[in-house]
């Protein structure tokens, strides 16, 4: 059986500016949704971190009010505790690429603080992106491309049409005043990327060759469905 493997942040916070460590983590959100289209489609599913440290849900996103009350909330934590893959996760050292056809990076502020400048990861994506087969990420996910940026201040996702958090939603977020960064700022200005927004937490997903993106929570399950469609 087909595997895909999710990438997903080891962090449990997100460093502000001021050195304040907010509580973070994946979003439940956009690990579950997609994690449960990939297995109705059929496929198997795999998870690495950084470290291969078991990963950590951010508790919002398990919360009543980011799941339609305390029902929604409870499906929720259910669904991530039978989603027993990514409770499991390997080294992304260990990854080997041939075992998989596709990748997908669940977003969440966690990413923002430990993918960014993560070597193994940056490596991986290089090597995903030259193998034709499908790299995939949603909301702060793209935050991991700005790891395959070299010394020469390219990358070969340069110039790439893509998608993330925008800055508009990250200020209605309430964390972008006091962020060191914005992930849309750095996907322009660092990785040079053609970057695309919609409304502001409406479902909008980018496709431009293999690199498939979502710009936020909403867009997990869409981008979900356009990976199986393609990988179909």
């Amino acid at each position: 059986m087909a595997k895909i493997l999710f990438v997903i942040t080891a962090s449990d916070h997100w460093t502000l500016a001021d050195g304040t460590r907010q509580p973070a983590g994946f979003w439940a959100e956009e690990a579950i949704g997609p994690y449960q289209v990939f297995k109705e489609a059929g496929y198997e599913i795999a998870a690495a971190t950084p470290g291969g440290v078991p990963p950590t849900a951010d508790a919002l996103s398990l919360s009543p009010e980011f799941n339609g009350g305390e029902e929604g909330a409870e499906r929720m934590r259910t669904a991530l505790r039978e989603a027993t893959e990514l409770a499991h996760p390997m080294r992304i050292e260990d990854v080997d690429i041939d075992d998989y056809v596709a990748v997908f990076y669940p977003g969440g502020w966690g990413p923002m603080e430990d993918l960014p400048d993560n070597a193994a990861s940056g490596r991986l994506l290089t090597e995903w992106l030259a193998s034709g087969k499908p790299v995939s990420l949603v909301c702060h996910g793209p935050a991991a491309l700005l790891a395959t940026i070299g010394s020469d201040s390219t990358s070969p996702f340069t110039g790439y049409r893509l998608t993330g958090l925008s800055n508009a939603e990250e200020k209605q977020n309430g964390l972008a005043d006091r962020a060191k960064w914005l992930l849309q700022d750095r996907l322009v200005n660092e990785l040079g990327a053609d970057y695309r927004e919609a409304e502001p937490f409406s479902p909008h997903v980018e496709v431009d060759r293999t690199l498939f993106t979502g710009q936020n929570p909403y867009s997990a399950v869409p981008l979900a469905h356009e990976l199986v469609k393609t990988l179909s």
